[in-house]
């Protein structure tokens, strides 16, 4: 994966998110996926690489655009793969069909966050471009009926995003929680939601670590085909 251009880089929650779903048999089966904020284009890679799904990112900030537009020329997957330089904001208020069978979202989470002198990493990093409660209206009118989202928050604010999707009719389904570690709490939840009147909520939990700093069977079973040294 190329970086230089984004100013959030890959880092290790983003890769097991986008192992996570990737596994999920729902983003397996799907035709037509879409990533909201695409940064480097490691989730849309990801899945494409365990999918057969023509996937769509859209990336509102210019480097990370082309950063994206790069990657995907350089993969194996890029006659299934497009990037749009636009914000989600405008993209939904003038798409039409198809709707998507799946979404997935790595979204910025800071709030109330000193903001940088970078303004790129503002945009990536911080929720005033993107609300959340616009993502999550945005995301319940780009997905058919019984189609999934996925969106990676940390732990703390799970709830809120729960709320927030429970409002535009996307009910939870799956909520993975993630650990650096067993001694300490955890740092982020996995979430799936599923535009349906109702849904069996499955919980469970991942850790990354072992007490002597190496990678759990868990970690290595997810990431394993996509980290070159697992």
């Amino acid at each position: 994966m190329h970086q230089e251009h984004t100013a959030m880089k890959v880092c290790t929650d983003a890769c097991l998110f986008g192992a996570w779903a990737a596994a999920d048999v729902q983003i397996q089966n799907a035709k037509n996926i879409l990533d909201i904020g695409s940064g480097t284009g490691l989730l849309s890679l990801m899945l494409a690489q365990q999918s057969n799904a023509f996937i769509t990112a859209i990336e509102i900030e210019d480097g990370a655009y082309h950063q994206t537009k790069s990657n995907f020329d350089l993969s194996s997957w890029k006659a299934r793969l497009v990037v749009i330089h636009s914000s989600i904001q405008d993209y939904a208020s003038s798409y039409k069909q198809p709707l998507f069978d799946c979404i997935i979202t790595n979204p910025p989470f800071y709030e109330g966050d000193l903001n940088s002198p970078d303004n790129a990493k503002n945009l990536a990093a911080h929720s005033t471009a993107l609300p959340w409660d616009v993502l999550a209206e945005a995301a319940a009118s780009l997905l058919q009926e019984n189609g999934a989202w996925y969106v990676l928050v940390p732990t703390l604010r799970a709830y809120t995003i729960q709320k927030l999707a429970l409002k535009e009719g996307l009910q939870l389904s799956n909520e993975c929680l993630m650990y650096n570690d067993a001694k300490h709490l955890p740092i982020r939840a996995m979430l799936k939601f599923v535009k349906q009147k109702e849904a069996t909520i499955q919980r469970n939990k991942i850790i990354i670590k072992n007490a002597d700093q190496s990678y759990t069977a868990d970690f290595t079973n997810y990431l394993k085909d996509y980290y070159l040294h697992l």
